[in-house]
């Protein structure tokens, strides 16, 4: 039976888009792979230790992680404290997945705890708090946990 093969929806194509865009710099990939790493929250002068370049250029490129959620900012008195948005990078691979047109795991996340709460992921990132997943990407809300600690 041949089927239509129909490229992924605009608005799903979109977002996407900005994911991989927000990846494509080296310096930003080394933000999230340290932050990864690390494991528990940095602020913009450790990470400006860490990864080499000034103050300014890191925090450019924390506000466009911070944008599509890889990244979550909590302040803390003057200063602000960046970490790893879990739930938004444990999206990625099945995001690619889709893209590449490749089958969507039923799992993508076994063994999580719901979200807590829509605090822990920016409103701006068009994640609903309640699956931590796009509603643009088609997964299954059931599928879409994580384990929402702040670490």
């Amino acid at each position: 039976m041949n089927e239509l093969i129909q490229p992924l929806g605009r608005a799903t194509a979109a977002e996407y888009a900005t994911w991989f865009k927000a990846l494509a710099d080296p310096t930003r990939i080394q933000i999230v792979s340290l932050l990864a790493r690390r494991g528990a929250p940095m602020n913009v002068g450790e990470i400006v230790a860490a990864v080499g370049v000034g103050q300014s250029t890191v925090s450019a490129h924390l506000k466009v992680l911070a944008e599509v959620g890889f990244v979550l900012a909590e302040h803390r008195g003057t200063a602000s404290y960046y970490r790893i948005n879990d739930v938004c990078v444990d999206c990625f691979p099945t995001a690619a997945d889709i893209v590449m047109g490749r089958p969507v795991p039923a799992q993508p996340f076994p063994g999580r705890a719901a979200i807590p709460a829509r605090a822990a992921i920016p409103a701006s990132t068009g994640i609903p708090a309640s699956t931590g997943i796009p509603a643009s990407t088609g997964i299954p809300a059931s599928t879409g946990q994580s384990s929402g600690a702040a670490r």
